[in-house]
Protein backbone atom coordinates (compact mmCIF):
# COMPACT_ATOMS: atom_id res chain seq x y z
CA UNK A 1 0.00 0.00 0.00
CA UNK A 2 1.44 3.38 -1.12
CA UNK A 3 2.55 5.44 2.15
CA UNK A 4 0.55 8.43 2.62
CA UNK A 5 2.47 12.10 2.74
CA UNK A 6 3.42 13.09 5.79
CA UNK A 7 2.30 16.49 7.29
CA UNK A 8 -0.54 16.42 4.51
CA UNK A 9 -4.46 17.01 6.47
CA UNK A 10 -7.23 15.64 4.43
CA UNK A 11 -7.84 19.41 3.54
CA UNK A 12 -4.95 20.28 1.64
CA UNK A 13 -4.95 16.85 -0.56
CA UNK A 14 -8.82 18.05 -1.72
CA UNK A 15 -7.42 21.58 -2.27
CA UNK A 16 -5.25 20.03 -5.15
CA UNK A 17 -7.95 18.76 -6.99
CA UNK A 18 -8.03 21.50 -9.73
CA UNK A 19 -10.89 23.62 -11.42
CA UNK A 20 -11.25 22.66 -15.24
CA UNK A 21 -14.36 24.74 -16.14
CA UNK A 22 -14.79 28.16 -14.67
CA UNK A 23 -17.16 28.60 -12.56
CA UNK A 24 -17.38 25.10 -11.08
CA UNK A 25 -17.99 24.61 -7.47
CA UNK A 26 -15.69 21.98 -4.95
CA UNK A 27 -17.98 19.28 -5.42
CA UNK A 28 -18.57 20.08 -9.32
CA UNK A 29 -14.91 19.94 -9.54
CA UNK A 30 -14.74 16.62 -7.69
CA UNK A 31 -17.38 14.99 -9.70
CA UNK A 32 -15.45 16.03 -13.06
CA UNK A 33 -11.94 14.84 -11.95
CA UNK A 34 -13.88 11.35 -10.85
CA UNK A 35 -15.98 10.84 -14.39
CA UNK A 36 -12.60 11.60 -16.00
CA UNK A 37 -10.69 8.40 -13.86
CA UNK A 38 -13.69 6.20 -13.99
CA UNK A 39 -15.82 5.22 -16.04
CA UNK A 40 -19.44 4.32 -15.22
CA UNK A 41 -21.17 4.86 -12.10
CA UNK A 42 -23.05 1.42 -10.39
CA UNK A 43 -26.31 3.57 -10.61
CA UNK A 44 -25.84 3.57 -14.47
CA UNK A 45 -26.33 -0.11 -14.14
CA UNK A 46 -30.09 0.15 -14.05
CA UNK A 47 -32.58 -0.28 -16.83
CA UNK A 48 -30.35 -0.96 -19.87
CA UNK A 49 -33.26 -0.50 -22.40
CA UNK A 50 -31.86 0.76 -25.47
CA UNK A 51 -31.91 4.66 -25.57
CA UNK A 52 -32.48 6.58 -29.02
CA UNK A 53 -28.53 7.82 -29.32
CA UNK A 54 -27.75 11.49 -31.17
CA UNK A 55 -26.35 11.53 -34.87
CA UNK A 56 -22.94 9.84 -34.79
CA UNK A 57 -20.28 12.94 -33.74
CA UNK A 58 -16.81 10.27 -34.52
CA UNK A 59 -15.45 9.90 -37.32
CA UNK A 60 -14.76 6.08 -38.34
CA UNK A 61 -12.28 4.08 -35.63
CA UNK A 62 -8.70 3.28 -36.97
CA UNK A 63 -8.83 0.69 -39.77
CA UNK A 64 -6.96 -1.91 -36.99
CA UNK A 65 -6.36 -1.66 -33.60
CA UNK A 66 -2.75 -2.30 -31.89
CA UNK A 67 -2.07 -5.38 -30.22
CA UNK A 68 -1.47 -5.75 -26.40
CA UNK A 69 1.33 -8.11 -26.40
CA UNK A 70 4.60 -6.79 -27.42
CA UNK A 71 8.03 -8.38 -27.43
CA UNK A 72 11.38 -7.70 -25.70
CA UNK A 73 12.87 -7.11 -29.27
CA UNK A 74 9.98 -4.16 -30.11
CA UNK A 75 10.18 -3.08 -26.60
CA UNK A 76 14.30 -2.48 -26.82
CA UNK A 77 14.04 -0.66 -29.94
CA UNK A 78 12.26 2.34 -28.60
CA UNK A 79 13.63 4.58 -26.10
CA UNK A 80 11.78 5.00 -23.07
CA UNK A 81 11.97 8.78 -23.18
CA UNK A 82 9.54 8.50 -26.47
CA UNK A 83 6.27 7.63 -24.36
CA UNK A 84 6.30 10.81 -23.09
CA UNK A 85 4.91 12.36 -26.79
CA UNK A 86 1.81 10.04 -26.79
CA UNK A 87 0.61 12.22 -23.65
CA UNK A 88 2.12 15.33 -24.46
CA UNK A 89 -0.01 15.57 -28.03
CA UNK A 90 -3.27 13.90 -25.69
CA UNK A 91 -2.95 17.18 -23.30
CA UNK A 92 -2.15 19.61 -26.25
CA UNK A 93 -5.47 18.45 -27.88
CA UNK A 94 -7.27 18.95 -24.50
CA UNK A 95 -6.12 22.46 -24.71
CA UNK A 96 -6.57 23.01 -27.87
CA UNK A 97 -10.48 21.78 -27.30
CA UNK A 98 -10.51 23.56 -23.51
CA UNK A 99 -9.80 26.91 -25.63
CA UNK A 100 -12.43 26.47 -28.33
CA UNK A 101 -14.59 28.95 -27.29
CA UNK A 102 -17.91 28.82 -29.07
CA UNK A 103 -17.24 25.57 -30.67
CA UNK A 104 -20.04 22.84 -30.34
CA UNK A 105 -19.80 18.95 -28.66
CA UNK A 106 -19.30 17.54 -31.90
CA UNK A 107 -16.75 20.23 -33.12
CA UNK A 108 -14.39 19.68 -29.80
CA UNK A 109 -14.65 15.43 -30.35
CA UNK A 110 -14.00 15.77 -34.14
CA UNK A 111 -10.91 17.84 -33.14
CA UNK A 112 -10.15 14.94 -30.25
CA UNK A 113 -11.51 11.87 -32.01
CA UNK A 114 -7.87 11.24 -34.24
CA UNK A 115 -5.53 12.43 -31.32
CA UNK A 116 -7.17 9.57 -29.28
CA UNK A 117 -7.24 6.92 -31.90
CA UNK A 118 -3.15 7.84 -31.86
CA UNK A 119 -2.46 7.81 -28.64
CA UNK A 120 -4.49 5.26 -26.87
CA UNK A 121 -4.59 0.94 -27.84
CA UNK A 122 -7.95 1.23 -27.14
CA UNK A 123 -8.28 -2.51 -27.88
CA UNK A 124 -5.86 -2.90 -25.42
CA UNK A 125 -7.38 -1.01 -22.88
CA UNK A 126 -11.03 -2.58 -23.84
CA UNK A 127 -9.52 -5.89 -23.57
CA UNK A 128 -8.61 -5.48 -19.89
CA UNK A 129 -11.55 -3.84 -18.77
CA UNK A 130 -13.92 -6.33 -20.36
CA UNK A 131 -11.46 -9.59 -18.67
CA UNK A 132 -11.93 -12.99 -19.50
CA UNK A 133 -15.42 -12.55 -21.03
CA UNK A 134 -13.81 -10.56 -24.34
CA UNK A 135 -12.23 -13.77 -25.45
CA UNK A 136 -16.00 -14.95 -25.56
CA UNK A 137 -17.07 -12.23 -28.10
CA UNK A 138 -17.57 -13.01 -31.86
CA UNK A 139 -15.58 -10.97 -34.25
CA UNK A 140 -18.87 -8.78 -34.90
CA UNK A 141 -19.35 -8.06 -31.00
CA UNK A 142 -15.60 -6.45 -30.29
CA UNK A 143 -16.56 -4.39 -33.42
CA UNK A 144 -19.28 -2.58 -31.96
CA UNK A 145 -17.98 -3.21 -28.25
CA UNK A 146 -14.22 -1.11 -29.61
CA UNK A 147 -16.57 1.50 -31.54
CA UNK A 148 -19.00 2.48 -28.77
CA UNK A 149 -16.06 1.92 -26.20
CA UNK A 150 -13.97 4.60 -28.27
CA UNK A 151 -17.18 7.23 -28.86
CA UNK A 152 -17.27 6.98 -24.46
CA UNK A 153 -13.59 7.41 -24.16
CA UNK A 154 -13.89 10.87 -26.35
CA UNK A 155 -16.90 11.80 -24.96
CA UNK A 156 -16.00 11.88 -21.52
CA UNK A 157 -12.82 13.84 -22.22
CA UNK A 158 -14.89 16.74 -24.21
CA UNK A 159 -17.39 16.18 -21.38
CA UNK A 160 -14.21 17.35 -18.94
CA UNK A 161 -12.60 19.57 -20.50
CA UNK A 162 -15.23 22.19 -21.52
CA UNK A 163 -14.43 25.53 -23.60
CA UNK A 164 -13.64 28.31 -20.77
CA UNK A 165 -11.49 25.94 -18.35
CA UNK A 166 -8.82 26.65 -16.37
CA UNK A 167 -7.04 23.34 -16.55
CA UNK A 168 -3.36 23.71 -16.88
CA UNK A 169 -1.12 20.25 -17.75
CA UNK A 170 2.33 19.56 -16.24
CA UNK A 171 3.96 16.41 -17.99
CA UNK A 172 7.31 15.09 -16.44
CA UNK A 173 9.55 14.30 -19.36
CA UNK A 174 10.94 11.36 -17.42
CA UNK A 175 8.89 8.44 -17.57
CA UNK A 176 9.95 5.56 -14.86
CA UNK A 177 9.39 1.78 -15.37
CA UNK A 178 6.67 -0.31 -14.62
CA UNK A 179 7.01 -3.12 -12.48
CA UNK A 180 5.09 -4.92 -15.17
CA UNK A 181 7.36 -6.11 -18.51
CA UNK A 182 8.47 -3.17 -20.67
CA UNK A 183 5.48 -0.49 -19.87
CA UNK A 184 6.81 2.89 -18.67
CA UNK A 185 4.44 5.15 -16.70
CA UNK A 186 4.69 8.86 -17.44
CA UNK A 187 3.84 10.83 -14.71
CA UNK A 188 1.87 14.22 -15.20
CA UNK A 189 -0.18 16.82 -12.82
CA UNK A 190 -3.34 18.45 -14.18
CA UNK A 191 -4.11 21.81 -11.72
CA UNK A 192 -5.05 25.10 -12.74
CA UNK A 193 -3.58 28.63 -12.36
CA UNK A 194 -4.45 28.47 -8.50
CA UNK A 195 -3.22 25.43 -7.76
CA UNK A 196 -0.44 24.41 -10.52
CA UNK A 197 0.44 21.18 -8.65
CA UNK A 198 -3.20 20.01 -9.03
CA UNK A 199 -4.14 16.21 -9.30
CA UNK A 200 -1.28 13.60 -10.06
CA UNK A 201 -2.32 11.20 -13.56
CA UNK A 202 -0.32 8.87 -14.35
CA UNK A 203 0.05 7.02 -17.77
CA UNK A 204 0.66 3.35 -18.38
CA UNK A 205 2.61 3.45 -21.52
CA UNK A 206 3.34 0.10 -24.06
CA UNK A 207 5.91 0.13 -26.88
CA UNK A 208 4.33 -1.07 -30.12
CA UNK A 209 5.05 -1.90 -33.88
CA UNK A 210 4.20 1.69 -33.84
CA UNK A 211 5.40 3.32 -30.92
CA UNK A 212 4.19 3.88 -28.06
CA UNK A 213 0.61 3.75 -26.35
CA UNK A 214 -1.47 4.44 -23.14
CA UNK A 215 -2.85 1.46 -21.84
CA UNK A 216 -3.61 2.74 -18.63
CA UNK A 217 -4.82 5.98 -16.48
CA UNK A 218 -3.62 5.85 -12.40
CA UNK A 219 -5.24 8.07 -10.39
CA UNK A 220 -3.17 9.50 -7.36
CA UNK A 221 0.06 7.05 -8.86
CA UNK A 222 -1.93 4.29 -7.75
CA UNK A 223 -6.28 3.62 -8.89
CA UNK A 224 -6.24 2.24 -12.11
CA UNK A 225 -8.75 3.12 -14.68
CA UNK A 226 -8.68 -0.06 -16.04
CA UNK A 227 -10.10 -1.78 -12.52
CA UNK A 228 -12.43 0.40 -12.25
CA UNK A 229 -13.88 -0.18 -15.58
CA UNK A 230 -13.56 -4.08 -14.65
CA UNK A 231 -15.90 -3.54 -11.77
CA UNK A 232 -18.33 -1.78 -13.70
CA UNK A 233 -18.50 -4.23 -16.96
CA UNK A 234 -18.37 -7.54 -14.87
CA UNK A 235 -21.92 -6.43 -13.27
CA UNK A 236 -23.18 -5.27 -16.51
CA UNK A 237 -22.03 -8.15 -18.26
CA UNK A 238 -23.14 -10.73 -15.78
CA UNK A 239 -26.27 -11.82 -17.79
CA UNK A 240 -23.68 -12.59 -21.16
CA UNK A 241 -25.36 -10.24 -23.18
CA UNK A 242 -22.80 -7.81 -24.44
CA UNK A 243 -25.63 -5.74 -26.00
CA UNK A 244 -26.29 -4.59 -22.58
CA UNK A 245 -22.86 -3.16 -21.85
CA UNK A 246 -23.18 -1.57 -25.52
CA UNK A 247 -26.36 0.10 -24.76
CA UNK A 248 -24.98 1.38 -21.50
CA UNK A 249 -21.75 3.14 -23.30
CA UNK A 250 -24.38 4.23 -25.85
CA UNK A 251 -26.66 5.94 -22.70
CA UNK A 252 -23.04 7.85 -21.74
CA UNK A 253 -22.00 8.96 -24.86
CA UNK A 254 -25.16 10.71 -25.22
CA UNK A 255 -25.39 12.27 -21.53
CA UNK A 256 -21.62 13.43 -22.29
CA UNK A 257 -22.74 15.42 -25.55
CA UNK A 258 -25.77 16.90 -23.70
CA UNK A 259 -24.39 17.80 -20.29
Amino acid sequence: MRAKRPGRSNRQRRARIPTLAKGDNRTEIMMVMRRLTFSLPVALGVGLAVLPVAAPVFGPAAASAQTGAQTGAQAGTQAPAAAVGPVSALYAALQQIQAATGSSFAQRAQILAPVVDKVYDLETVLRASVGLRYGGLSGDDRQKLLSVFRQFTVARYVSSFKPGGDARFNVNPAPRPSPVGSDQIVTTHIGSTDDPDGTEIDYVMRPGPQGWHIVDVLLNAHISQVAAQRSDFSSTLASGNVQNLISLLEKKVKAFSEG
